[in-house]
């Protein structure tokens, strides 16, 4: 087996500042050169009063949907500990979070880490009735209060963080993303929007070209219709998945490289 299946292969890693270290650390031991371009930014709330104020109440089901929902949740509960019968976590990230806070999750999906993956599990096929508390960012998806409102429980959405697009000069990378880039990640539909964005229109085509690992299919197929020529999803979001899925795309193929016409 090749211990360094990523030499020679720069990385584009687009995980906010302070949550790709590790990934980036993978990414170097396979041998490869992580290239961190942060595309999103995550910010508390500035007046959390609403989110303080259900915080505070008691709930037979608290959902965090992200660590950062952790992060900056936790710390606006009262003494710092939800009030919940149980918890749920709706990534393997998440739920780490909260364990290491000390309020180990009661609900994690398994397999695919995502909302439908937590409405797959059978104790929220049973939700009528129940007061279920949503900690997420400002805007977050709807799939998940939509459907369990849907079966019966009354939901509602402590916002306690914010995700904003950086400001970044993209020049010096488009000028040497012949050399330096090989392979991009993308971790979320706005990560990924972010980032085409931030390359502006001369370095969509240089971008497009360059083979993406995505971590749910909701983004695979946002990224195909961008344009992308190909796609690689990880079997999971975790750092370990998002490194084999690199590998998978970085082995010799018959489809379109970032040097094809």
């Amino acid at each position: 087996m090749n211990p360094t299946p990523l030499a020679g292969l720069g990385v584009l890693v687009t995980r906010p500042e302070g949550q790709a270290d590790a990934l980036c650390r993978l990414i170097e031991a396979a041998g490869g050169r992580a290239i961190p371009l942060p595309t999103l930014l995550i910010q508390a709330i500035p007046k959390p009063a609403a989110a303080v104020a259900l915080l505070a109440e008691d709930w037979d089901l608290m959902v965090f949907t992200s660590r950062n929902a952790v992060e900056h949740g936790l710390p606006l509960c009262p003494a710092g500990r939800p009030r919940a019968v149980a918890l749920a976590a709706v990534g393997e990230t998440t739920a780490r979070a909260l364990d290491t806070a000390g309020c180990p999750p009661d609900l994690v999906p398994t397999g695919r880490y995502d909302s439908e993956a937590l409405l797959a599990l059978d104790a929220l096929t049973g939700v009528l009735g129940q007061r279920v508390l949503i900690v997420r960012g400002e805007g977050g998806r709807a799939t998940l209060g939509d459907t369990l409102a849907e079966r019966g429980a009354r939901v509602f959405y402590a916002e306690v963080y914010r995700r904003t697009a950086p400001v970044v000069d993209p020049g010096r990378l488009l000028a040497q993303w012949t050399t330096l880039v090989q392979l991009a990640t993308a971790t979320s539909d706005e990560i990924l929007r972010n980032l085409v964005e931030i390359l502006g229109p001369r370095g969509q085509a240089k971008l497009f070209a360059t083979p993406l690992v995505v971590v749910s299919a909701r983004t695979a197929s946002f990224a195909e219709a961008m344009g992308f020529r190909w796609v690689e999803l990880a079997d999971r979001a975790g750092d370990a998945e998002v490194l084999a899925a690199l590998i998978r795309a970085a082995q010799p193929h018959t489809g379109p490289t970032a040097d094809s016409p």
